[in-house]
């Protein structure tokens, strides 16, 4: 398999043919990558959505050290964790290294910030629009971020969306903190990288075909939700203009 075009067509052979091998690893990656983009966005939007509210005196030191976290390099987040894991460690009696779980803690700590920061951003430009409206009817900081993060979410479901095609590219920490074990901790990334230097080309070309069409479907389907959020929009601006809803 020297020429491209050949190790191209067993890839296409693999996918096709729904390879073992390469499902195992496909249905590994999505379910660390699930796992993980759930936990942070489970902690992140509430985060977000309170940060875009709340006004207090450490705020912008907070949203300094967040911006900060948005350029920490995945192999760092995996070192950390490892150190945390790792036998000698504070979480070393969990004996999670190299495991199904170290993956998702490292996944879930390199998505919360971009889950953070993201919904913040998002709740803070409504609350410019509506937040002196809903102070006005005695709404609390609590309940003005709950109430503009349901006025805005589709944008919280593109959060949601871009966390998860953060997550399931990344492979410097699952890398770290998982060992990329076949059958047990090996992921789509981590496997491509593998077999690239081993130089199994046809099964890297694979995972890779299997990445991108995931990929793909993300921004497809944020695509298809940015065009019907527009379209639910004019209509809604139409029949409140007369003239424009007839």
């Amino acid at each position: 398999m020297s020429s491209f075009s050949d190790s191209l067509a067993t890839a296409l052979q693999l996918v096709v043919s729904l390879d073992a091998g390469l499902l195992a690893i496909v249905g590994r990656s999505l379910a660390v990558s699930a796992t993980a983009c759930a936990l942070a966005c489970g902690l992140g939007l509430l985060l977000g959505a309170w940060l875009g509210v709340a006004r207090f005196a450490l705020r912008p030191v907070l949203l300094t050290v967040l911006n900060t976290l948005l350029a920490v390099p995945s192999v760092v987040v995996g070192l950390v964790v490892y150190l945390l894991l790792s036998r000698s460690g504070p979480l070393g009696f969990l004996g999670w290294l190299f495991s199904f779980q170290a993956m998702v803690l490292a996944q879930t700590l390199l998505v919360l910030p971009v889950v953070t920061a993201l919904t913040r951003q998002v709740v803070e430009d409504a609350d410019h629009q509506h937040g002196e409206q809903l102070q006005s009817l005695g709404a609390g900081a609590l309940l003005r971020a709950a109430l503009l993060a349901w006025d805005e979410r589709y944008a919280m479901l593109m959060v949601v969306v871009a966390s998860f095609g953060r997550a399931i590219s990344e492979v410097g920490a699952v890398m770290v903190v998982g060992g990329n074990v076949e059958g047990f901790t090996r992921v789509m990334t981590t496997a491509i990288a593998l077999e690239t230097s081993k130089g199994d080309l046809p099964l890297a070309l694979g995972l890779g075909l299997v990445l991108l069409l995931v990929v793909l479907l993300l921004n497809s389907g944020l695509a298809g939700l940015r065009h019907w959020r527009s379209r639910v929009d004019g209509k809604a601006y139409a029949m409140t203009v007369p003239g424009l809803g007839t």
